[in-house]
This record gives C-alpha cells, structure tokens and sequence, in this order.
C-alpha cells in the first residue's frame, strides 16, 4: 500500500536530483549520506517507484523521477512565489550559478557581496569547474556560457560581449624576438588550455590567432593558471581584458591587431521564467554586467 507524501522526503530526493550524489546531496543539508539515502527509499516506496538509476559516478534519474522532479519544482516555485508575496526581506533560498572561470571568479564573485547584504536569506552557488553544467538536469538554475543553447527548453540573454588580447610581462617581451605582427607570434611560447579538455570551442583563442600547437607549451585547465604563467615571465597568453586587468605586470601585445571578441550568454530554464527569484537575480546580473562595459569592452589601446 502506498503511503502518503513527506515533504522531507521531496526535499532530499530534489538534493539528490540536482546533486547526482548522495554524498554532495548530503553536504547540502548538512547531514550524512545514508540519512539522504533512507530518506529517498521512503520516497521510492511511498510512490512505488524507482526514482534513481545508481551508477559509479552516482544517481542519474528515471523518467518516473523526471516526472516527480517537475511536480516538486512546480511546487517549490509556488512556495517561492507565496514567500515573495508575502515577505520585504529580498530574495530568498538558494541559487545554483554555473559561469566559465573568468566571469564567474574575476567578475561576479566580487560582487556577490553586495548581493547577500541586500537579500539576507539567500545563498549563491557559484560553480566555475572546467566542464559543462547540464540545466536540464537540473544540475544548476543560471548558466553563463559562450554559446546560446537550441530549442525551447531554454531562454538565452545576451549578457555582454567582451574583448580579449595577448598578455605578457615587459620582462617577457624584453627578454625574446620582437613582435611586430600576428606572424611573429608562433615563435613565441604560450600558455593555453589543455586540448582535449576544452569543453567549447570559444576557448580556443590560440587557434584563431594563428598561434601553432607546438608554441603552446605550458597547458592546463585553468584561465587564472594561464595568467599566472604569463605573469611569470616565462610565457605569453590570450586573456580577457577584465581579467588581465587584475594584473597590472601584464601588458596588451599588439593590440590593434591580436584581439578577440566573445559574448557571455546568460541561460535559464523556460519553465524557471516565472519563478520570482529567477527573474529577479537575472536582472541583477544583467544590471551588473550593463554597468562595466568600460571592463568588458575597452579601446585597443
């Protein structure tokens, strides 16, 4: 026979949903894996259904769970529809941001601040790994990407395009053969992404450049790793302006010639449109973004 619903149980079994571990899911609720566990059992019997498939890498749902998974999120967003309603305290509960590393660490978390003393009840969770974040898993609510997604099941914004350009030292530059055009540029060492880990091909600035694959020789998955390198002195690499700009050791190489242009896309879920606290901390970060253009978008000079 079927029992009737606990709402704890909705609330480990969304952890678990959008965590795909029980020990992650844990961690967010500040309890151990097997209590997660015995809780999604209790689920799974309630409904008489399997909600999981468990795998190695950890817990990726079945349809029935998808199906669930779209109710329980319906009934969150009324919940969070009735809190905004009926609350002057901001934003509330917590939000999930995926954003590549440069953005997400030289740009938005300096200001995440100013974000949390304006809205004391919200959390922000800011995932800049070096892979992709599914939204349709439900493995984040914001993504910051290169790329805006096909199909209806996302809403994309244009949130700002940005320049980049070849960075090194005065030393560096001192210290090799002269750069006078983008020729010159693969006799010199680069330091770049690690090929086989790029997991979309806007970062793949050096190509573009004509910068040969032999010239990149320090390799790594990290902007800020690349950055160090080239503050070093040992190498040059293709920064984000509003990153390079941290360090004032770098300095622009040929910029009127070697530059880039990318666009931050900001992405959400269509069925996450009118949820409040969405649209809210969207419009907060497109508003951030609109007032650093001087950042994003600089001369050539």
């Amino acid at each position: 026979m079927k029992r009737g619903l606990d709402w704890r149980d909705l609330q480990y079994f969304l952890a678990v949903a959008r965590a795909g571990s029980l020990s992650v899911a844990g961690r967010a609720l500040g309890v151990d894996h097997a209590t997660v566990a015995r809780h999604i059992q209790s689920l799974e019997q309630s409904v008489d259904a399997t909600l999981f498939e468990r795998h190695v890498r950890g817990y990726a749902l079945t349809r029935q769970g998808e199906r669930l998974l779209a109710s329980v999120e319906a009934m969150g967003r009324e919940a969070e529809r009735v809190a905004d309603d009926t609350s002057a305290a901001g934003l509330s509960g917590s939000v999930r941001i995926s954003a590549l590393e440069g953005i997400g660490n030289f740009f938005f978390a300096p200001r995440i601040g100013v974000l949390l003393t304006a809205n004391p009840a919200l959390t922000v969770e800011m995932v800049t790994i070096q892979q992709i974040v599914s939204l349709s898993r439900r493995q984040a609510d914001i993504a910051i990407t290169l790329n805006p997604p096909a199909g209806q099941n996302f809403v994309a914004y244009r949130l700002t395009d940005y320049r980049l350009f070849v960075y090194g030292t005065q030393a560096y530059l001192a210290n090799h053969d002269p750069i006078g055009s983008r020729t010159d540029l693969a006799g010199h060492t680069f330091a770049g992404y690690v090929d086989e880990l790029l997991f979309t091909r806007g970062l793949d600035y050096l190509e573009e450049l004509g910068v040969p694959p032999r010239a990149v020789r320090v390799q790594n998955s990290s902007l800020h790793a690349q950055m160090e390198a080239a503050c070093s002195g040992v190498c040059l690499a293709v920064l984000p302006a509003f990153v390079a700009a941290t360090r004032p050791e770098l300095v622009r190489v040929l910029p009127g010639d070697a530059r880039l242009i990318r666009t931050y896309w900001l992405i959400i879920r269509a069925d996450e449109q009118g949820s409040p606290r969405i649209r809210r901390l969207c419009d907060l970060l497109r508003a951030e973004a609109d007032g650093a253009q001087a950042m994003f978008m600089p001369d050539d000079g």
